[in-house]
């Protein structure tokens, strides 16, 4: 009988600790969600307050709430709301676009061939990175504006030369990426390929392209978000307000000392996120597949 309470007590405790810990999750859970949403939530009030408040005393329901700050900021004649919206996904998109192609391409090549000092680019690839990129501002900024007075196209408040900014900037680690996705395919596909008469790019378009979708997806997605959100290098190379991209823009609302538009700061924030949110919501599931299958040795 004293065993039989015993093993009864056990289980009882097992019980009580199962919903403990439970509970203590969904605390956990609430609270991250509550820490993650809130901010998203305020700058949502601040946007509907008519009365611009700033946002250290703006309160959670806005008196007289109303859709203003977008109204204006729609139709501004001295704030280009939609043209800084088209030029930072254009900049995107461009950068996006020649940035998986070349990566793709460098990446194939260190993963397939073996050729004299592979290494030493590879790890000369690596250590670029580790520097960070605020120390090159200068440098960049210099470079930019004398390759401007040659090619005038590619100089300071351009966007092509801003491209070509980025552009050198976010293939480093995305080659290291790619290529780990290449080392995961079994070099038997290749050879395969090679004994039926395909060439290397017969072998790369379309045996490999196809395989690495989702790890494609993955960089093309952080290459956009990350140009698209950037400030300091867009801030440093673009200086007249319509070539301005979207976070450059919007600085203007809050740079005044006796004239700061925190209403449709926040109004113009969350429709620039608006793209963001779409290429999220369109490509997750090719996001969630490109992160997970490179880490499985194929």
């Amino acid at each position: 009988m004293s065993s039989l309470n015993f093993v009864q007590r056990i289980r009882s405790s097992k019980t009580q600790q199962q919903r403990m810990g439970l509970i203590l999750r969904w605390v956990l859970a609430l609270f991250l969600m509550a820490f993650a949403v809130f901010p998203v939530l305020w700058i949502m009030s601040a946007s509907l307050n008519p009365a611009g408040a700033s946002l250290a005393t703006q309160s959670f329901i806005p008196p007289n709430a109303s859709l203003d700050n977008y109204r204006e900021l729609l139709t501004s004649d001295i704030f280009p709301f939609k043209t800084w919206v088209l030029n930072s996904i254009k900049v995107s998109s461009i950068t996006t676009v020649l940035s998986v192609s070349i990566t793709t391409l460098a990446a194939y090549a260190f993963s397939r061939f073996r050729f004299s000092g592979r290494q030493n680019m590879l790890k000369g690839i690596l250590l670029i990175q580790v520097f960070p990129s605020l120390l090159a501002m200068v440098a960049v900024f210099l470079l930019i504006s004398q390759v401007g007075d040659q090619i005038p196209w590619l100089g300071l408040n351009t966007h092509a030369g801003l491209i070509i900014v980025y552009l050198g900037g976010a293939m480093g680690i995305n080659i290291w990426l790619m290529k780990g996705f290449f080392d995961t395919i079994p070099r038997a596909i290749d050879e395969s390929a090679m004994v039926d008469g395909a060439t290397h790019w017969q072998i790369f378009t379309r045996l490999l392209l196809p395989l690495m979708r989702p790890i494609l997806v993955v960089i093309a997605i952080l290459t956009f978000i990350g140009t698209y959100g950037d400030f300091v290098l867009a801030r440093i190379l673009l200086k007249s307000t319509e070539q301005y991209t979207l976070m450059v823009g919007l600085f203007i609302f809050t740079s005044g000392q006796f004239s700061q538009q925190w209403g449709q700061f926040t109004a113009g924030a969350l429709l620039g996120a608006l793209p963001i949110m779409i290429v999220y919501l369109v490509l997750q599931d090719q996001i969630v597949g490109g992160l997970t299958q490179g880490s499985v040795k194929g």
